[in-house]
């Protein structure tokens, strides 16, 4: 396989990846670069880049560009974060790379980076059937992800990064840390969402990632004689805050070998660390020593993740956490997909759309009737704005987008551009609702009374604009199909054929 290259701009560093696969189906890292341009100490004290942090940024890139010429990589992806995302003029940063480097940046949300490095975690380490805590502790913001094996049930975000708590840093004698209170009522909110998520369940394991971490764990075997980099008990991280707060940053470079990039925001990280997990009541944390760019570069390769479909199989699971957390009716939801994806298949001559709008009419389906949690009443309004607001892990922005789009025209009104939401998608995505709506509201009357009494449909062409659905199954479904009549208007319009149920 081809060298490939993976590039993280975070709010601390820019760091540089360059992999292949080797013959065991592994990947082998080739380079591994890490260059200290602090993006977040303009993105979260002015909230706009000066042109001396543009300029590193941009000759980051530029030393990138000749390393991955050096290693012949053939395809890079370049991601970033909490800087970017928070910042007024990012936009034009990530123009500059581009124009003067060739690399285009790919701004990604929390949810995305909680995902991705979820992804690289599971690779390393075995978490099949156990309920798992990863804490990934960046320099613009903390995700804590909740998860399942290897599904994640939720994720969040807290601005409370490493280089963003600097400024609330004060190691003045006497006094005690004034981040302390803001960083314990974080913790408390990162125990109130895994309670949420897992209620009375244990957690088997907690994991941490982020170079502050790695940084820990080599702390823990130097200062502590211990044999293992790869974990720190809590023990420990009280021990190691203790010993960072009685030094200056200077004093750390020196007597820890500290890089001073590193030297001033571990203490704060180390703090944040301890909190949480205190919090949710574990006594170690694992630290795997993979992050962002490690996730980055399994998803550009694929051979690497084996026959499964990570991404599909998150998406779901996500979509299956939401519909519990808004008491949706899981049989009839689980139903309607699953008699989506028969339509859908049965009609690939109609609506010559991939497998990736197959799941997105899955998951619409599963949760087209979340809104009932909001109102019964314009049900599909309520779902579509608890679509907007709730990210599920596995789907872009612009799939998300669709999604809720699909759970919004469901029943009756028709997708139109005067309406904002429709409107604003891309052409492309708003033929794709258009169709998957059709199809969605057969699928939906196909079990109109929810008792699941339609087992299979077949729909198929009996002649040049003729197409036929036949139901079958226990009853008569005199229900079913006076429903179907009056839903299938949509379906015969756009694909401009004549439906009959059988």
């Amino acid at each position: 396989m081809p060298n490939i290259a993976a590039i993280d701009a975070g709010s601390n560093a820019i760091r540089l990846m360059v992999s292949r696969l080797n013959g065991d189906g592994e990947l082998e890292t080739l380079e591994n670069l890490r260059l200290p341009v602090r993006l977040g100490q303009d993105a979260f004290t002015s909230g706009q880049f000066s042109e001396q942090t543009m300029q590193m940024a941009v000759d980051a890139f530029l030393r990138f560009r000749k390393v991955t010429e050096v290693f012949e990589v053939t395809q890079t992806r370049a991601v970033a974060t909490s800087a970017m995302r928070e910042t007024a003029n990012s936009d034009l940063l990530m123009e500059r790379i581009t124009f003067e480097t060739g690399f285009t940046l790919e701004l990604i949300s929390s949810e995305e980076e909680a995902r991705i490095i979820h992804l690289a975690v599971t690779r390393k380490m075995n978490l099949k059937g156990k309920q798992a805590v990863l804490i990934d502790i960046g320099g613009g913001s903390v995700e804590v992800t909740v998860s399942n094996g290897e599904n994640i049930l939720s994720t969040e975000s807290y601005g409370m990064g490493t280089v963003r708590l600097l400024r609330k840093l004060d190691t003045a004698e006497g006094k005690k840390l004034p981040f302390n209170r803001l960083v314990r009522e974080y913790a408390e909110s990162a125990r109130r969402h895994i309670d949420r998520e897992i209620g009375n369940e244990k957690v088997d394991v907690c994991l941490g990632t982020g170079g502050n971490l790695e940084e820990m764990g080599r702390l823990r075997k130097r200062l502590f004689k211990r044999d293992r980099d790869d974990l720190i008990s809590l023990d420990e991280l009280e021990r190691l805050v203790e010993k960072l707060s009685e030094l200056s940053v200077d004093e750390r470079i020196k007597k820890f070998d500290l890089r001073p990039d590193r030297a001033d925001v571990i203490l704060p990280a180390t703090v944040v660390l301890l909190m949480i997990a205190r919090e949710i009541g574990v006594k170690e944390v694992l630290i795997p020593g993979v992050g962002l760019k490690d996730g980055v570069l399994l998803e550009m390769a694929p051979l690497a993740l084996g026959p499964s479909l990570p991404r599909r199989d998150q998406a779901l699971a996500s979509a299956e956490q939401m519909g519990r957390k808004y008491a949706y009716d899981a049989e009839h939801g689980t139903f309607t997909a699953r008699l989506a994806a028969h339509l859908f298949n049965q009609s690939l001559s109609l609506h010559h759309l991939t497998e990736n709008e197959r799941l997105l009419l899955e998951i619409a389906a599963r949760l087209h009737d979340i809104g009932h949690f909001v109102n019964t009443l314009e049900h599909d309004k309520h779902g579509y704005y608890l679509l907007c607001y709730h990210p599920l892990i596995g789907l872009t922005a612009a799939e998300q987008a669709v999604v809720a789009n699909l759970v919004r025209y469901h029943r009756k009104d028709t997708p139109t551009i005067a309406d904002e939401n429709y409107k604003l998608l891309p052409p492309k995505d708003r033929l794709a609702v258009t169709k998957l709506c059709a199809l969605l509201r057969l699928a939906d009357a196909l079990d109109t009374s929810h008792t699941s009494r339609v087992q299979t449909v077949d729909l198929e062409q009996r002649r040049e604009g003729l197409w036929q659905l036949k139901l079958s199954g226990d009853g008569e479904f005199m229900l079913e199909k006076w429903t179907l009549e009056k839903r299938k208007t949509l379906f015969q319009d756009v694909f401009g054929i004549k439906l009959e149920i059988a």
